[in-house]
């Protein structure tokens, strides 16, 4: 039977699973495969799986579980083997590099911040320190018309809001990177135009969040920061 897999471990890591079920619908249950020094968390893998909220949350709180009394190398959702064996043979074949990546992560955890910046206030702040852009601006309510001006305008916005976001995001993943061992940018949302992951000792990890706080406060009420934390290291996986 397939092999749905949570998380690598040590093979003396604490593996306190009582409560947890797995993936599935009846839900699975939980067990190990292991080597001399390393282990598995996985379960029988259920036909069908899809990203349902209860799957999602079994997924999660196994990780969470695994992540409060050590390091583990989480394992995206749905990650699944052919069989148990397989997982040993590839804990096996694998073993330096699983071992030198949770050492790495051992005492760490997991944060991500996303930034946003109210749109109003920054179309404001281009038509205040661009005169090409309040000149077309003006220009345009007084010719609604004007199809080729309004295209310029809107051209010249969104180079405008390009090159802001991008130096104020780079400005405060300095800042905060500081505060963290390791970075790992990610892809912006359509909300937000910072998103950035930071892998932080457990024992700094208020030093960080305070660091997030003191940085929002800086930056003032137009802009918006969200932490989310701690988090399974996948970003550092």
């Amino acid at each position: 039977m397939p092999t749905y897999i949570y998380a690598i471990t040590a093979a003396d890591h604490p593996l306190r699973l009582d409560g947890l079920s797995g993936v599935g619908e009846p839900a699975s249950d939980l067990r190990t495969v292991t080597t001399d020094t390393l282990g598995a968390v996985v379960s029988d893998a259920p036909d069908g799986l899809r990203a349902k909220r209860r799957d999602l949350v079994a997924h999660q709180s196994v990780l969470e579980r695994l992540m409060a009394d050590g390091a583990a190398l989480p394992m995206r959702f749905g990650l699944v083997g052919p069989d148990d064996e397989q997982v040993r043979a590839a804990l096996d074949q694998g073993k330096d590099s699983y071992t030198a990546r949770l050492s790495e992560l051992d005492g760490r955890l997991e944060y991500n911040v996303k930034v946003a910046r109210d749109e109003e206030s920054l179309l404001r702040e281009i038509l205040m320190g661009s005169p090409e852009a309040r000149q077309l601006s003006a220009y345009t309510r007084q010719n609604p018309g004007a199809q080729d001006q309004k295209m310029a305008l809107g051209e010249l916005v969104s180079h405008e809001v390009q090159a802001r976001q991008e130096a104020v995001g780079r400005e405060v993943a300095s800042a905060l990177a500081s505060a963290a061992e390791r970075t790992s940018e990610g892809e912006p949302t359509k909300t937000h135009f910072l998103n950035v992951s930071y892998l932080v000792p457990r024992d700094k990890a208020s030093a960080f969040s305070q660091a997030v706080h003191e940085e929002a406060e800086r930056r003032g009420d137009d802009y918006a920061f969200s932490l989310n934390g701690p988090l399974p290291p996948y970003s550092f996986v």
